[in-house]
C-alpha cells in the first residue's frame, strides 16, 4: 500500500492530547500503527482513520472543483440574454448555432429533476417558458444535445442530469436574478 499524504489539522491541541491520552490508558497492550491511526482520527472527530481519509479525500475533491471558476464573457452573456423576454421565456429561436445550447439550457433548467413527465406535460412545460410556440422543436433539440431522454414510442420524457457549460449555468443565474 502506498503512502499518501493527510494533513492533520486540530482546532484545539489540548483536546487532541486529552483524547489521547484517554485512549491510550484504556488500551492494555502496545497498540500498533493502525490502532494509533485511528486513536489520531478519533481525537479529532473521525470515526476511525478510513473516516479521516474519506473526509479528506472529498474535501480535496470539493475544493479543488470549486477553486477553478471559469471566467465568463460579459458580451456574450448580453447578447444571449437578448433571446429573453423580462419573464425568462425565450422569444425566438436563435439562429446561431452556438446561441441555440446554452439557450436550451435555460429551458432544461426550468424542467423537473427526477420526474417523468408525458409528452403533453413537457409541451406544456416548454410553452410556458418560450414565445414562439415550437415545442416539437426544442423537444428534438434537447434530446439531440441528450438534455432529455424520452421512451422509444415519444409518450414520456425525463431530463438528463448533468452540469451545464459555465456560460449556460453564468446565462441561467442571469436571468434567474433579473
Amino acid at each position: 500500500m502506498t503512502a499518501t499524504d493527510f494533513a492533520y489539522y486540530a482546532r484545539n491541541i489540548y483536546t487532541v492530547a486529552r483524547s489521547l491520552n484517554s485512549q491510550l490508558a484504556d488500551c492494555d497492550h502496545s497498540p500498533g500503527h493502525v490502532e494509533l491511526l485511528n486513536m489520531l482520527a478519533r481525537a479529532v472527530g473521525s470515526r476511525n482513520f478510513q473516516h479521516f481519509r474519506a473526509q479528506v479525500i472529498a474535501e480535496k475533491r470539493l475544493t479543488r472543483a470549486s477553486e477553478t471558476p471559469v471566467p465568463v464573457d460579459y458580451v456574450a452573456l448580453q447578447q444571449l440574454s437578448r433571446y429573453f423576454d423580462a419573464n425568462s421565456r425565450l422569444i425566438r429561436w436563435p439562429t446561431k448555432f452556438s446561441h441555440q445550447e446554452p439557450c436550451l439550457w435555460v429551458l432544461w433548467s426550468k424542467l423537473p429533476p427526477r420526474k417523468t413527465v408525458s409528452e403533453h406535460e413537457m409541451n406544456q412545460l416548454l410553452l410556458a417558458n418560450h414565445r414562439f410556440e415550437d415545442p416539437a422543436l426544442l423537444r428534438r433539440e434537447m434530446k439531440e444535445r441528450k438534455m432529455l431522454t424520452r421512451t422509444r414510442d415519444g409518450r414520456e420524457y425525463r431530463r438528463v442530469e448533468r452540469n451545464p457549460p459555465s456560460m449556460a449555468l453564468a446565462l441561467i443565474r442571469f436571468l434567474s436574478e433579473a
